[in-house]
């Protein structure tokens, strides 16, 4: 297996990382274990899940696997946030410091660890100021809740955006991008991939 750094940090992570989406939901329980446990063996350190993936079902069998292998600590866990959580409360979505974090707590408890070493914006939030996001997201860091931030699903122009006000306000910057790409979609290869290498 190759390893990569984790944009400007000193974490290395598999050139490989292992979704957990369907963990919990399509994928039964016994055989998620299974195969993080493949993975590890074959030198993944790099596991993907997010709040939102069956409602936290995901996290929580993500949770159980890393606990049943004993190899938690040598595993860069990344995890997201902004979905909905809940139908009936109009404040159980989005990117608010009231969201972030009580959905921040939520993911520990469900991913059973003290720390999350990569928590991503899931998707950007045109109500909530990007100012707003950061600074909660600097808050987990100084706390130790998170290691690094990151985000999904942004456009060039909002990646731009979160790191030149993240310099402004001094906090930590996101460290990451996870977006769709693939043969059929390559919209990043415009905008979001330079973006990505100006800003390292």
């Amino acid at each position: 297996m190759e390893y990569r750094p984790l944009g400007r940090t000193g974490v290395k992570v598999s050139e490989l990382c292992l979704g957990c989406m369907t963990f919990g939901n399509t994928t039964e329980p016994e055989d998620s274990y299974a195969i993080v446990d493949r993975a590890i063996d074959a030198g993944i350190n790099f596991l993907d899940t997010a709040n939102v993936y069956s409602r936290g079902r995901s996290e929580e069998v993500t949770g159980e696997a890393l606990k049943l292998n004993g190899k938690r600590s040598r595993i860069v866990l990344a995890t997201k946030v902004h979905g909905r959580m809940a139908d009936d409360d109009p404040n159980s979505a989005g990117t608010s410091r009231r969201h972030i974090i009580e959905q921040c707590e939520a993911s520990l408890e469900r991913l059973q660890t003290d720390y999350i070493d990569l928590y991503q914006i899931h998707f950007p939030d045109p109500k909530t100021p990007i100012d707003e996001t950061l600074i909660t997201l600097d808050n987990l860091v100084t706390s130790g809740k998170i290691r690094y931030a990151g985000c999904s699903n942004f456009a060039g122009w909002q990646l731009a955006q979160a790191v030149e006000r993240a310099q402004v306000l001094q906090v930590v910057p996101f460290v990451s991008v996870q977006p769709p790409y693939s043969l059929l979609d390559r919209e990043v290869e415009k905008e979001l991939l330079p973006c990505c290498r100006d800003y390292g």
